[in-house]
């Protein structure tokens, strides 16, 4: 069995198929594998939208465990941190090789971030369903 990335939550709104968790950083945080990309570590608290399980029942308020394999957690990371920083640096050199100024080369790598950002946020029904959670 492939290793699994879980934090716990509380319930804070069930509308139609999906649940919307607030989950609590922990102590726990420290020994995983993926603390640097996840961003968990970083926040007190953080609200995720997860598909529901069919054969269960939940209510608000209701404590759960939110888990995906170690692998998904990974590709998430990659999404959200290192294909950005990528875009980034690469506008930044392109840019600064034509012998621009500094400061728009700056501003090209930002707004290359935020145009991906953009275009991550056009897809994500597409790109959640990579994303398999687990909610016990």
């Amino acid at each position: 069995m492939e290793e699994r990335v879980s934090h716990t939550g509380v319930i804070t709104n069930i509308a139609g198929n999906e649940l919307e968790i607030e989950i609590h950083s922990s102590a726990s945080c420290g020994s995983c594998s993926i603390r640097s990309a996840c961003g968990m570590s970083e926040t007190k608290e953080k609200h995720i939208v997860v598909p529901k399980p069919d054969d269960k029942n939940f209510i608000i308020g209701q404590p759960v465990k939110v888990s995906m394999t170690a692998r998904q957690g990974g590709r998430a990371a990659v999404y959200a941190y290192l294909i950005p920083a990528l875009l980034m640096i690469f506008t930044i050199l392109i840019i600064s090789g034509f012998s621009l100024e500094d400061w728009i080369a700056a501003v090209a790598g930002i707004g290359i971030a935020a145009v991906y950002y953009f275009v991550l946020f056009l897809f994500k029904e597409k790109i959640s369903r990579k994303f398999e959670y687990e909610v016990e």
